[in-house]
């Protein structure tokens, strides 16, 4: 046998066996989240009420607080989406390309800060925008990157106009 064609079965074969375990721990992780639930449908009203601010970017991910490794699978919260982020008097929305709209009720935020990085997406110091809550009783950390970076600011400002009390900030 050509050494050549060898090499190329052989890589070919271990890059099938690599995506096979990819998909397989991908499944298992779902498996082990399957416990935690759907995201909270958006209130209907929401379709009528004008946002007190919208900054567009892009859904990196979702991840267990302060585990910025641990994607949560659920809803295609681990998939990056290009979305809007809403910021309404009782609540914040962030609307998905192709994946569920993330409703977040102003009482299940707990916190809001900037960060480098989180699974799926590492930028520039402070270049994420990091909101803490809770998913059905569960602290998650959602990470959104603006389309302008001047926006970064405004959008965490617009944050904390939505909690009754001061948002933790690390």
């Amino acid at each position: 046998m050509d050494p050549k064609l060898a090499t190329a079965l052989i890589s070919g074969v271990l890059i099938v066996i690599a995506l096979a375990l990819i998909v397989w721990g991908w499944n298992n992780r779902k498996k082990r989240q399957s416990d935690w639930g759907r995201l909270a449908e958006v209130p209907a009203r929401y379709e009528s009420i004008e946002p007190l601010a919208v900054f567009p970017g892009t859904y990196v991910a979702t991840t267990s607080e302060g585990d910025w490794l641990d994607r949560i699978a659920v809803d295609s919260l681990g998939y990056k989406a290009v979305s809007h982020f809403f910021v309404f008097s009782d609540a914040v929305l962030i609307a998905r390309e192709g994946s569920r709209d993330i409703w977040i009720p102003a009482e299940d935020l707990t916190g809001a800060r900037t960060e480098s990085g989180m699974s799926g997406k590492f930028v520039e110091k402070d270049g994420l925008v990091v909101v803490t809550w809770n998913f059905n009783g569960k602290a998650v950390d959602t990470g959104f990157r603006t389309r302008y970076a001047e926006d970064k600011g405004s959008l965490l400002e617009a944050i904390q106009t939505v909690s009754d009390q001061p948002l933790a900030s690390r």
